[in-house]
């Protein structure tokens, strides 16, 4: 049973920075892609950052140059580096990973659809 536990959200002030991770247990698929989801109130879930088994990653615009996507093969925990936050980063974050069906051009922030585990998320808050 695949399991995904998200952690390290908190309350930080813009300019500042946090790191998000998620260990996922009981998730072997060699060729896959994983994720970083986030949803503030109101508003739908949109895609962060997305990273392949082989290392190629994606970002949404709105954060590219200030967050990495990584991942820790050995294991098994997905990262977000978080940095420069600002208030509407304010959201919750979560991570996603899929069961390796997809080709890697289909990991991308876009295609929310490819992930079939969820875990259940972490707050992250930037206050002005």
């Amino acid at each position: 049973q695949v399991q995904l536990v998200e952690s390290g959200g908190g309350s930080v002030q813009t300019g500042g920075s946090l790191r998000l991770s998620c260990p996922a247990s009981g998730y072997s698929y060699s060729r896959n892609c994983m994720g970083w989801f986030r949803q503030a109130a109101g508003k739908e879930r949109e895609g962060v950052a997305t990273i392949t088994s082989d290392g190629n990653t994606d970002y949404a615009d709105s954060v590219k140059a200030r967050f990495t996507i990584s991942k820790d093969s050995a294991n098994n925990t997905l990262y977000l580096q978080m940095g420069s936050l600002k208030p509407e980063d304010t959201a919750m974050y979560y991570c996603a990973a899929d069961r390796g069906s997809w080709s890697a051009s289909a990991c991308k922030t876009r295609y929310r659809g490819i992930f079939n585990f969820w875990g259940q998320g972490t707050q992250v808050t930037v206050s002005s």
